[in-house]
């Protein structure tokens, strides 16, 4: 059963979407919000499943609930405006319902999630993310669901994360210090303030005349370890 929430600032609309979830077997219907603040609010201290998520909200827009979880549970786009189509992930990994919304069209929808994704994602969700798990990152009109295992290094730049991954460099709102607390110790490395690298991505390791170590990455870039952590990654991996 996957444990569902709905966020629609119109009462009518919450309440046509609620009647008709209510007819597919696998999707139970924990909470309902009009706006950002009481879905984060209700994120903050409950975990779900999927969101049912309209764009347009009196206090911001959807995307913006989105990059705030991590890892980003299943979404169902619900709206009015055909234009956020072109927002919709890269991946397709996520469906995009036109309203007003038909009960055909909901269920094959619903029938694209699974059932044991969602078990998953629910037993882990407060401890470290697998490699598995996808993250929501939106920059300017391009949007991703990202897999961990997708990601060569995180770079942090102030309040803000960038994520490199297959060629592209989105922006992450969130410190490097709050993304390192979700990621798995085994496959990730923080090699210095700046960087935390995905070790499966590095292909070449060279020292470094300042006594620390440089990585080189397989997108080609280039990442130096700090000098206190070489020793920490020297003893990784017995150099």
């Amino acid at each position: 059963m996957l444990r569902a929430m709905i966020v629609e600032d119109s009462r009518l609309g919450r309440l046509e979407l609620k009647s008709q979830l209510a007819n597919i077997h696998n999707i139970e219907l924990v909470a309902e919000s009009e706006n950002l603040a009481s879905a984060r609010a209700y994120l903050q201290q409950h975990k779900v499943d999927v969101i049912f998520l309209d764009i347009n909200l009196p206090d911001g827009n959807g995307f913006e609930l989105l990059t705030e979880l991590m890892p980003a549970p299943k979404v169902i786009f619900t709206t009015a405006f055909e234009q956020y189509a072109l927002d919709a992930f890269d991946n397709n990994a996520v469906d995009y319902l036109m309203k007003p919304i038909t009960q055909a069209r909901l269920t094959k929808a619903c029938e694209r999630l699974s059932v044991d994704d969602a078990t998953d994602m629910q037993d882990s969700a407060d401890e470290l993310m697998t490699m598995e798990q996808r993250f929501f990152v939106k920059d300017g009109r391009q949007c991703w669901l990202i897999p961990l295992a997708q990601v060569e290094r995180f770079e942090s730049l102030g309040n803000y994360t960038q994520v490199h991954f297959d060629n592209k460099h989105p922006m992450l709102h969130k410190t490097l210090a709050q993304i390192e607390k979700r990621l798995p110790e085994k496959h990730f490395f923080r090699v210095s303030r700046s960087h935390v690298v995905q070790l499966d991505k590095v292909n070449y390791v060279q020292a470094c005349s300042s006594g620390g170590l440089e990585l080189t990455m397989q997108s080609g870039a280039k990442v130096e370890v700090s000098r206190r952590q070489t020793s920490l990654f020297k003893e990784r991996f017995a150099l």
